[in-house]
């Protein structure tokens, strides 16, 4: 993954220096992320968060965007049974991380206007915040959350005038919790991002 995000700044320097064109902005949205796993005695549910940060764009057409953002996700587990089969559970997920994604953008129709955009790219996510809500019968802890984790991003954008708009889906390429006292959780996240930005400086 580090030398995908190597190959993607090296491919596009020449644009970027080529064009000169350099903007910088801030965004905030909305994420709706569900946990999957692979046990099938567990269920999850669908989860509400937030992310806010800054963006760039650099070059023209073809285009580089880094972001850095804060970003709040999680969801829900429940069973019928907890890992080591005894009782009931059920328990909120919350985990406040700092993503960089690193998009790889074009720019299908460009105009001083309005313009309407593809992305794609890898992102590194570590968590920085986490909780979890307590139940006597679950073995789940703050612990098993792994801190660093990737992702890959694919979604389209439209830039009217200074503001922009985005909705991308994230595909969780790691395992946020992989292990829980011997058990195989492989839980992945999995999210849908809705935001707004406002361009503060340089073109687009």
């Amino acid at each position: 993954m580090k030398k995908l995000i190597l190959i993607l700044a090296f491919a596009l320097s020449a644009s970027v220096f080529s064009y000169g064109q350099f903007a910088l902005g801030i965004k905030i949205g909305y994420n709706g992320s569900k946990l999957s796993t692979d046990l099938e005695t567990i269920k999850s549910e669908f989860n509400s968060g937030f992310h806010v940060g800054a963006y760039a764009h650099l070059g023209k057409r073809l285009y580089l965007a880094p972001e850095v953002l804060y970003c709040m996700s999680g969801g829900v587990f429940s069973s019928e049974g907890s890992v080591s089969k005894t009782l009931a559970w059920s328990q909120k997920i919350t985990v406040g991380s700092l993503d960089i994604p690193l998009m790889l953008g074009f720019k299908i129709i460009h105009s001083k206007a309005i313009t309407w955009r593809v992305e794609l790219g890898p992102e590194a996510s570590i968590a920085i915040n986490k909780k979890i809500s307590d139940s006597p019968n679950s073995e789940l802890t703050t612990s098993d959350i792994n801190t660093a984790n990737w992702y890959v991003l694919g979604g389209t954008g439209i830039d009217v005038l200074f503001l922009t708009f985005d909705i991308r889906y994230k595909y969780g390429l790691s395992q946020l919790i992989s292990d829980v006292n011997d058990q195989k959780f492989n839980v992945t996240n999995n999210a849908l991002l809705i935001s707004v930005g406002w361009k503060i400086f340089g073109k687009k």
